[in-house]
Protein backbone atom coordinates (compact mmCIF):
# COMPACT_ATOMS: atom_id res chain seq x y z
CA UNK A 1 0.00 0.00 0.00
CA UNK A 2 2.00 2.97 -1.28
CA UNK A 3 1.67 6.37 0.35
CA UNK A 4 3.67 9.44 -0.55
CA UNK A 5 4.06 12.56 1.52
CA UNK A 6 4.07 15.58 -0.75
CA UNK A 7 5.91 18.81 0.13
CA UNK A 8 4.15 20.59 2.97
CA UNK A 9 3.14 24.15 2.13
CA UNK A 10 1.00 24.98 5.16
CA UNK A 11 1.52 25.70 8.83
CA UNK A 12 -0.26 22.58 9.99
CA UNK A 13 -1.44 20.60 6.95
CA UNK A 14 0.05 17.39 5.57
CA UNK A 15 -0.48 16.87 1.85
CA UNK A 16 -0.54 13.22 0.92
CA UNK A 17 -1.36 10.94 -1.98
CA UNK A 18 -2.04 7.22 -1.76
CA UNK A 19 -2.58 4.42 -4.27
CA UNK A 20 -5.05 2.08 -2.65
CA UNK A 21 -4.87 -1.68 -3.23
CA UNK A 22 -7.56 -3.62 -5.00
CA UNK A 23 -10.32 -2.04 -7.03
CA UNK A 24 -13.46 0.04 -6.58
CA UNK A 25 -16.74 -1.30 -7.94
CA UNK A 26 -18.78 1.63 -9.28
CA UNK A 27 -22.54 2.15 -9.49
CA UNK A 28 -22.30 1.99 -13.28
CA UNK A 29 -21.05 -1.59 -13.04
CA UNK A 30 -17.56 -0.59 -14.11
CA UNK A 31 -14.47 -1.16 -11.99
CA UNK A 32 -11.84 1.46 -11.19
CA UNK A 33 -8.29 0.27 -10.54
CA UNK A 34 -5.95 1.52 -9.37
CA UNK A 35 -7.59 4.06 -7.06
CA UNK A 36 -5.45 7.10 -6.29
CA UNK A 37 -6.55 9.50 -3.58
CA UNK A 38 -4.92 12.86 -2.85
CA UNK A 39 -5.74 14.27 0.56
CA UNK A 40 -4.67 16.55 3.36
CA UNK A 41 -4.74 15.99 7.08
CA UNK A 42 -4.61 18.50 9.93
CA UNK A 43 -4.06 17.80 13.60
CA UNK A 44 -3.57 14.38 15.14
CA UNK A 45 -5.79 11.42 15.87
CA UNK A 46 -6.35 10.85 19.58
CA UNK A 47 -5.77 7.52 21.28
CA UNK A 48 -9.30 6.17 20.89
CA UNK A 49 -9.69 7.65 17.37
CA UNK A 50 -12.79 9.55 18.43
CA UNK A 51 -11.86 12.99 17.08
CA UNK A 52 -11.85 12.38 13.32
CA UNK A 53 -13.67 14.86 11.08
CA UNK A 54 -14.03 14.25 7.34
CA UNK A 55 -14.57 17.38 5.26
CA UNK A 56 -16.12 16.84 1.84
CA UNK A 57 -15.49 19.45 -0.82
CA UNK A 58 -17.74 21.07 -3.41
CA UNK A 59 -17.60 20.76 -7.20
CA UNK A 60 -14.75 23.15 -7.95
CA UNK A 61 -12.91 22.77 -4.65
CA UNK A 62 -10.28 20.25 -3.59
CA UNK A 63 -8.38 18.86 -0.62
CA UNK A 64 -6.74 22.21 0.22
CA UNK A 65 -9.42 23.10 2.72
CA UNK A 66 -7.21 25.11 5.10
CA UNK A 67 -3.81 25.37 3.44
CA UNK A 68 -2.41 27.34 0.55
CA UNK A 69 -3.45 26.11 -2.88
CA UNK A 70 -0.37 24.98 -4.83
CA UNK A 71 -1.65 26.38 -8.15
CA UNK A 72 -3.33 29.65 -7.19
CA UNK A 73 -1.40 30.45 -4.00
CA UNK A 74 -4.69 31.40 -2.34
CA UNK A 75 -5.68 30.34 1.20
CA UNK A 76 -7.66 27.15 1.69
CA UNK A 77 -11.26 27.41 0.58
CA UNK A 78 -12.70 26.94 4.11
CA UNK A 79 -10.12 28.82 6.16
CA UNK A 80 -12.93 30.73 7.85
CA UNK A 81 -14.25 27.52 9.42
CA UNK A 82 -11.13 25.34 9.71
CA UNK A 83 -8.03 26.33 11.64
CA UNK A 84 -6.64 27.39 14.97
CA UNK A 85 -9.36 28.60 17.38
CA UNK A 86 -12.04 27.95 14.75
CA UNK A 87 -14.99 25.50 14.94
CA UNK A 88 -12.96 22.75 13.25
CA UNK A 89 -9.63 23.06 15.01
CA UNK A 90 -6.54 20.86 14.46
CA UNK A 91 -5.75 21.28 18.15
CA UNK A 92 -8.90 19.25 18.94
CA UNK A 93 -9.69 17.33 15.78
CA UNK A 94 -7.98 15.07 13.30
CA UNK A 95 -9.20 16.57 10.05
CA UNK A 96 -9.19 14.81 6.70
CA UNK A 97 -10.11 16.32 3.34
CA UNK A 98 -9.74 14.20 0.19
CA UNK A 99 -9.91 15.21 -3.44
CA UNK A 100 -12.90 13.36 -4.91
CA UNK A 101 -12.31 10.74 -7.57
CA UNK A 102 -13.08 12.21 -10.97
CA UNK A 103 -11.36 15.46 -10.06
CA UNK A 104 -7.97 16.77 -11.13
CA UNK A 105 -5.89 17.49 -8.03
CA UNK A 106 -4.27 14.10 -7.54
CA UNK A 107 -7.13 11.63 -7.19
CA UNK A 108 -8.05 9.24 -9.99
CA UNK A 109 -9.78 11.12 -12.79
CA UNK A 110 -9.92 11.61 -16.55
CA UNK A 111 -6.38 13.05 -16.62
CA UNK A 112 -4.96 10.01 -14.79
CA UNK A 113 -2.98 7.41 -16.67
CA UNK A 114 -4.96 4.36 -17.75
CA UNK A 115 -2.70 1.39 -16.91
CA UNK A 116 -4.18 -0.54 -19.83
CA UNK A 117 -2.96 1.99 -22.42
CA UNK A 118 -0.30 4.10 -20.72
CA UNK A 119 -2.23 7.20 -21.83
CA UNK A 120 -4.62 9.51 -19.95
CA UNK A 121 -8.09 8.01 -19.54
CA UNK A 122 -9.81 11.12 -20.97
CA UNK A 123 -13.43 10.14 -21.72
CA UNK A 124 -12.59 6.47 -21.25
CA UNK A 125 -12.68 7.11 -17.51
CA UNK A 126 -15.80 5.47 -16.02
CA UNK A 127 -18.80 7.63 -15.18
CA UNK A 128 -19.14 8.20 -11.43
CA UNK A 129 -21.78 8.89 -8.80
CA UNK A 130 -21.63 10.74 -5.50
CA UNK A 131 -21.88 7.36 -3.78
CA UNK A 132 -18.78 6.19 -5.69
CA UNK A 133 -16.90 9.22 -4.34
CA UNK A 134 -17.98 8.30 -0.81
CA UNK A 135 -16.90 4.68 -1.21
CA UNK A 136 -13.48 5.87 -2.35
CA UNK A 137 -13.26 8.05 0.76
CA UNK A 138 -14.13 5.00 2.86
CA UNK A 139 -11.19 3.15 1.29
CA UNK A 140 -8.96 6.06 2.28
CA UNK A 141 -10.24 5.93 5.86
CA UNK A 142 -9.52 2.21 5.94
CA UNK A 143 -5.97 2.99 4.83
CA UNK A 144 -5.64 5.58 7.62
CA UNK A 145 -7.02 3.19 10.25
CA UNK A 146 -10.19 5.19 10.84
CA UNK A 147 -13.19 3.03 11.62
CA UNK A 148 -15.62 5.75 12.67
CA UNK A 149 -16.11 9.45 12.01
CA UNK A 150 -17.01 11.84 14.79
CA UNK A 151 -18.38 14.12 12.07
CA UNK A 152 -18.66 14.28 8.31
CA UNK A 153 -19.30 17.78 7.02
CA UNK A 154 -19.66 19.51 3.68
CA UNK A 155 -21.37 22.26 1.74
CA UNK A 156 -23.01 22.07 -1.69
CA UNK A 157 -21.66 18.92 -3.41
CA UNK A 158 -19.73 18.33 -0.20
CA UNK A 159 -23.07 18.28 1.57
CA UNK A 160 -24.28 15.61 -0.84
CA UNK A 161 -21.31 13.45 0.08
CA UNK A 162 -21.80 14.14 3.79
CA UNK A 163 -25.47 13.16 3.54
CA UNK A 164 -24.58 10.00 1.62
CA UNK A 165 -22.10 8.80 4.25
CA UNK A 166 -24.66 7.78 6.94
CA UNK A 167 -26.84 6.18 4.26
CA UNK A 168 -24.11 3.90 2.90
CA UNK A 169 -22.05 3.51 6.08
CA UNK A 170 -24.49 4.09 8.98
CA UNK A 171 -22.19 2.36 11.47
CA UNK A 172 -19.25 4.64 10.68
CA UNK A 173 -20.81 8.09 11.26
CA UNK A 174 -21.63 9.68 14.60
CA UNK A 175 -22.77 13.06 13.29
CA UNK A 176 -23.35 14.76 9.98
CA UNK A 177 -23.39 18.45 9.00
CA UNK A 178 -24.97 19.35 5.66
CA UNK A 179 -24.74 22.96 4.50
CA UNK A 180 -26.47 24.57 1.50
CA UNK A 181 -27.21 21.24 -0.13
CA UNK A 182 -29.94 18.86 -1.25
CA UNK A 183 -30.97 15.20 -1.32
CA UNK A 184 -31.30 15.14 -5.11
CA UNK A 185 -30.55 17.29 -8.12
CA UNK A 186 -33.55 19.07 -9.58
CA UNK A 187 -34.38 19.54 -13.28
CA UNK A 188 -33.15 23.14 -13.00
CA UNK A 189 -29.84 22.00 -11.51
CA UNK A 190 -29.38 19.47 -14.30
CA UNK A 191 -30.26 22.08 -16.91
CA UNK A 192 -27.56 24.50 -15.77
CA UNK A 193 -24.99 21.71 -15.75
CA UNK A 194 -25.95 20.64 -19.25
CA UNK A 195 -25.34 24.17 -20.53
CA UNK A 196 -21.84 24.00 -19.07
CA UNK A 197 -21.11 20.57 -20.48
CA UNK A 198 -22.28 21.56 -23.94
CA UNK A 199 -20.08 24.67 -23.83
CA UNK A 200 -17.05 22.46 -23.12
CA UNK A 201 -17.88 19.87 -25.75
CA UNK A 202 -18.54 22.60 -28.36
CA UNK A 203 -15.02 23.98 -27.88
CA UNK A 204 -12.96 22.86 -30.91
CA UNK A 205 -10.06 22.08 -28.57
CA UNK A 206 -12.10 19.49 -26.66
CA UNK A 207 -11.65 16.89 -29.41
CA UNK A 208 -13.70 14.22 -27.70
CA UNK A 209 -11.75 14.74 -24.49
CA UNK A 210 -8.36 13.76 -25.97
CA UNK A 211 -6.56 17.07 -25.46
CA UNK A 212 -3.88 16.13 -22.93
CA UNK A 213 -1.09 15.49 -25.37
CA UNK A 214 -0.48 18.94 -26.83
CA UNK A 215 -1.52 21.43 -24.16
CA UNK A 216 -4.35 22.91 -26.25
CA UNK A 217 -7.16 22.62 -23.73
CA UNK A 218 -10.81 23.57 -24.24
CA UNK A 219 -10.33 26.67 -22.12
CA UNK A 220 -12.96 28.82 -23.81
CA UNK A 221 -15.67 26.23 -23.25
CA UNK A 222 -14.63 25.57 -19.65
CA UNK A 223 -14.60 29.30 -18.93
CA UNK A 224 -18.16 29.67 -20.24
CA UNK A 225 -19.23 26.66 -18.16
CA UNK A 226 -17.76 28.27 -15.07
CA UNK A 227 -19.43 31.62 -15.84
CA UNK A 228 -22.85 29.99 -16.18
CA UNK A 229 -22.41 28.00 -12.97
CA UNK A 230 -21.04 30.95 -11.04
CA UNK A 231 -24.24 32.90 -11.65
CA UNK A 232 -26.14 30.20 -9.76
CA UNK A 233 -23.85 30.58 -6.76
CA UNK A 234 -24.79 34.24 -6.28
CA UNK A 235 -27.97 36.08 -5.38
CA UNK A 236 -29.68 38.79 -7.38
CA UNK A 237 -29.46 41.17 -4.42
CA UNK A 238 -25.77 40.44 -4.02
CA UNK A 239 -25.05 41.01 -7.70
CA UNK A 240 -27.03 44.23 -7.69
CA UNK A 241 -25.29 45.54 -4.59
CA UNK A 242 -21.82 44.61 -5.83
CA UNK A 243 -22.14 45.58 -9.49
CA UNK A 244 -25.53 47.06 -10.37
CA UNK A 245 -25.37 48.35 -13.93
CA UNK A 246 -22.06 50.09 -13.41
CA UNK A 247 -19.70 50.24 -16.37
CA UNK A 248 -16.24 48.68 -16.29
CA UNK A 249 -13.40 51.17 -16.71
CA UNK A 250 -15.28 53.54 -18.99
CA UNK A 251 -17.71 56.43 -18.92
CA UNK A 252 -19.97 55.34 -21.77
CA UNK A 253 -21.18 52.20 -23.51
CA UNK A 254 -19.03 51.01 -26.41
CA UNK A 255 -21.98 49.82 -28.50
CA UNK A 256 -19.99 46.64 -29.05
CA UNK A 257 -19.50 43.30 -27.33
CA UNK A 258 -16.61 44.03 -25.04
CA UNK A 259 -17.23 43.79 -21.29
CA UNK A 260 -19.06 47.09 -20.88
CA UNK A 261 -20.50 46.21 -17.46
CA UNK A 262 -18.62 45.37 -14.29
CA UNK A 263 -20.60 42.17 -13.86
CA UNK A 264 -19.50 41.00 -17.32
CA UNK A 265 -15.86 41.66 -16.50
CA UNK A 266 -16.24 39.85 -13.19
CA UNK A 267 -17.71 36.73 -14.83
CA UNK A 268 -15.02 36.68 -17.51
CA UNK A 269 -12.36 36.85 -14.81
CA UNK A 270 -14.01 33.98 -12.93
CA UNK A 271 -14.05 31.88 -16.08
CA UNK A 272 -10.45 32.54 -17.10
CA UNK A 273 -9.01 31.99 -13.62
CA UNK A 274 -10.93 28.72 -13.31
CA UNK A 275 -9.27 27.33 -16.45
CA UNK A 276 -5.88 27.72 -14.78
CA UNK A 277 -6.72 25.26 -11.98
CA UNK A 278 -9.33 22.84 -13.29
CA UNK A 279 -9.66 20.17 -15.96
CA UNK A 280 -12.52 20.33 -18.46
CA UNK A 281 -13.10 16.58 -18.52
CA UNK A 282 -13.24 16.51 -14.72
CA UNK A 283 -15.93 19.19 -14.90
CA UNK A 284 -17.97 16.92 -17.19
CA UNK A 285 -17.61 13.91 -14.90
CA UNK A 286 -18.31 15.65 -11.62
CA UNK A 287 -21.35 17.56 -12.86
CA UNK A 288 -22.74 14.30 -14.24
CA UNK A 289 -22.24 12.64 -10.85
CA UNK A 290 -24.17 15.48 -9.22
CA UNK A 291 -26.99 15.18 -11.75
CA UNK A 292 -27.34 11.45 -11.04
CA UNK A 293 -27.57 12.17 -7.31
CA UNK A 294 -30.87 11.13 -5.70
CA UNK A 295 -30.56 9.49 -2.30
CA UNK A 296 -34.15 8.23 -2.19
CA UNK A 297 -33.94 6.54 -5.60
CA UNK A 298 -32.45 3.31 -4.23
CA UNK A 299 -34.88 3.24 -1.30
CA UNK A 300 -38.23 3.09 -3.04
CA UNK A 301 -38.32 6.87 -3.39
CA UNK A 302 -38.38 7.31 0.39
CA UNK A 303 -35.77 9.53 2.05
CA UNK A 304 -36.92 8.36 5.46
CA UNK A 305 -36.13 4.75 4.53
CA UNK A 306 -32.70 5.82 3.32
CA UNK A 307 -31.87 7.35 6.69
CA UNK A 308 -33.55 4.71 8.88
CA UNK A 309 -30.42 2.58 9.58
CA UNK A 310 -28.41 5.58 10.77
CA UNK A 311 -28.05 6.54 14.44
CA UNK A 312 -26.16 9.75 13.66
CA UNK A 313 -27.04 13.25 14.79
CA UNK A 314 -27.71 15.62 11.90
CA UNK A 315 -27.37 19.36 11.45
CA UNK A 316 -28.82 21.04 8.35
CA UNK A 317 -28.03 24.64 7.41
CA UNK A 318 -29.51 26.65 4.54
CA UNK A 319 -29.29 30.29 3.42
CA UNK A 320 -32.26 32.49 2.65
CA UNK A 321 -30.82 33.82 -0.64
CA UNK A 322 -29.63 30.45 -1.98
CA UNK A 323 -31.76 29.70 -5.04
CA UNK A 324 -29.53 26.87 -6.26
CA UNK A 325 -30.34 24.67 -3.23
CA UNK A 326 -33.09 26.65 -1.51
CA UNK A 327 -34.24 26.21 2.06
CA UNK A 328 -37.15 24.01 0.96
CA UNK A 329 -34.60 21.35 -0.04
CA UNK A 330 -33.10 21.31 3.46
CA UNK A 331 -36.53 21.22 5.07
CA UNK A 332 -37.42 18.16 3.02
CA UNK A 333 -34.32 16.40 4.33
CA UNK A 334 -35.16 17.37 7.92
CA UNK A 335 -38.72 16.07 7.55
CA UNK A 336 -37.36 12.76 6.26
CA UNK A 337 -34.88 12.56 9.13
CA UNK A 338 -37.66 13.24 11.62
CA UNK A 339 -39.77 10.52 10.01
CA UNK A 340 -36.88 8.08 10.31
CA UNK A 341 -36.48 8.87 14.01
CA UNK A 342 -33.11 10.58 13.61
CA UNK A 343 -31.99 13.46 15.82
CA UNK A 344 -31.92 16.41 13.45
CA UNK A 345 -31.61 20.15 13.88
CA UNK A 346 -32.04 22.80 11.25
CA UNK A 347 -31.41 26.51 10.82
CA UNK A 348 -31.86 28.93 7.94
CA UNK A 349 -29.28 31.71 8.03
CA UNK A 350 -29.61 35.11 6.45
CA UNK A 351 -26.93 36.18 3.98
CA UNK A 352 -26.78 38.40 0.89
CA UNK A 353 -24.30 36.05 -0.81
CA UNK A 354 -26.61 33.32 -2.14
CA UNK A 355 -25.30 29.77 -2.41
CA UNK A 356 -21.69 30.89 -1.93
CA UNK A 357 -22.52 32.08 1.59
CA UNK A 358 -21.10 28.88 3.10
CA UNK A 359 -17.67 29.85 1.76
CA UNK A 360 -17.78 33.52 2.74
CA UNK A 361 -17.85 35.55 5.93
CA UNK A 362 -20.72 34.22 8.03
CA UNK A 363 -20.15 34.30 11.81
CA UNK A 364 -23.54 32.69 12.38
CA UNK A 365 -22.43 29.60 10.46
CA UNK A 366 -19.33 29.31 12.63
CA UNK A 367 -21.44 29.52 15.76
CA UNK A 368 -23.87 26.87 14.52
CA UNK A 369 -21.13 24.41 13.53
CA UNK A 370 -19.14 25.04 16.71
CA UNK A 371 -22.18 24.45 18.90
CA UNK A 372 -23.19 21.31 17.06
CA UNK A 373 -19.71 19.78 17.19
CA UNK A 374 -19.66 20.38 20.92
CA UNK A 375 -22.84 18.36 21.32
CA UNK A 376 -25.52 20.98 20.93
CA UNK A 377 -28.17 21.66 18.34
CA UNK A 378 -28.21 24.16 15.48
Amino acid sequence: MASALLPDDSRFGLRRQVRLPGHLRLDSGATLAPVDIAYETYGAMNEDKSNVILICHALTMDQYVASEHPVTGRPGWWWRLVGEDKPIDPARHFIICANVIGSCMGSSGPASIDPATGEPYAMRFPVLTIADMVRAQALLLDHLGVDRLATVIGGSMGGMQALTWPVIFPERVESCVVIASTARHSAQNIAFHEVGRQAIMADPNWRGGDYYGDGRVPGAGLAVARMAAHITYLSEAGLTEKFGRRLQGRDAKTFGFDADFQVESYLRHQGLSFVERFDANSYLYITRAMDYYDIAEDHGGSLAKAFAPSKARFCLVSFDTDWLYPTAESRAIVHALNASGAQASFVELSSPFGHDAFLLECPELNRVVDGFLKGGRA
